[in-house]
């Protein structure tokens, strides 16, 4: 939990045209950004985060998911660090599968906008670390290049695994991975935790991918799992691509690695056994 943010220091460095921070309170969530509640002058509550990286980068996605058309916090303005977003959920009923049936179209609407290329306008970050996002026409080689490759220079990585790995990305995961399927619009760490009261999704790390890469995540987390009728939304615009299942464990490599850099060697098991399942 974040430890109690005074409205002054707020103040020092608060978005130009929105009424002043007049009191704060810690909210709980998360492991890389703090977060607050914060009541502004004109007695709205909003929730602003302070994370290690330029606000405008989240800002940035949340647009891009917008635009899709998916449910997000309002951006009501930032600086560098500080992230001023609507407040939502707070009160609310627990979802419905109707709430959940909607999130699931919208992921799917997010998953049919088109793009040229692999990448994104601009690096962002998964987490703490930076995420290189260039263009690139090829999946097989963007995923092995910047999906688990940019990872392997960290020493919570230990070397024969490292190794193990190393050799994945000459050939084995471009072998495995679809060679030319669409470029569209993807979340990149689109898990349960990173939605609110079924309703919204936070936290965006938007590339253009292949869908798959969310789709690997949010089904890599058995005690946090999107409900059935999550998933009977989704399916009503979009099914499961054709030998998914079997490219699953390797799009999983991305969060795999992300979760030893983030949390250490208790992390490891899971990616020792992904790559034994995969012959690695």
């Amino acid at each position: 939990m974040a430890t109690v943010e005074p409205a002054a220091t707020l103040r020092a460095a608060w978005p130009p045209g929105l009424p002043a921070p007049v009191a704060t309170g810690p909210l709980t969530g998360g492991s890389v950004a703090a977060t607050w509640d914060v009541r502004l002058a004109d007695g709205r509550r909003v929730v602003v985060k302070r994370g290690p990286h330029a606000a405008e980068v989240e800002a940035d996605g949340l647009a891009a998911l917008a635009d899709a058309g998916v449910a997000v916090p309002r951006v009501l303005g930032h600086r560098e660090r500080p992230l001023v977003l609507e407040r939502v959920g707070e009160g609310l009923p627990p979802p419905t599968d109707a709430h959940w049936a909607a999130l699931g179209r919208q992921v799917a609407g997010l998953h049919r906008v088109p793009f040229p290329r692999f990448g994104w306008h601009r690096d962002n970050h998964a987490g703490r670390f930076p995420q290189p996002n260039p263009w690139s026409g090829n999946w097989p080689d963007f995923f092995a290049e910047y999906r688990v490759r940019t990872h392997l220079g960290d020493a919570a990585v230990p070397g024969p695994l490292r190794r193990r790995l190393l050799h994945a990305c000459e050939g084995p995961i471009q072998q495995r991975l679809r060679p030319d399927p669409p470029a569209v619009l993807t979340h990149g760490d689109l898990w349960r935790g990173n939605t609110i009261a079924g309703r919204w999704i936070v936290d965006p790390e938007a590339c253009a991918a292949d869908r798959e890469l969310d789709l690997a995540y949010m089904q890599m987390s058995a005690h946090a799992a999107f409900p059935a009728a999550f998933w009977a939304g989704y399916h009503e615009l979009l099914e499961l691509p054709e030998g998914y299942p079997g490219r699953r464990p390797i799009l999983q490599l991305h969060h795999r690695l992300l979760q030893v850099r983030h949390f250490g060697a208790r992390q490891l098991p899971p990616l020792v056994a992904a790559l034994d399942q995969l012959g690695w």
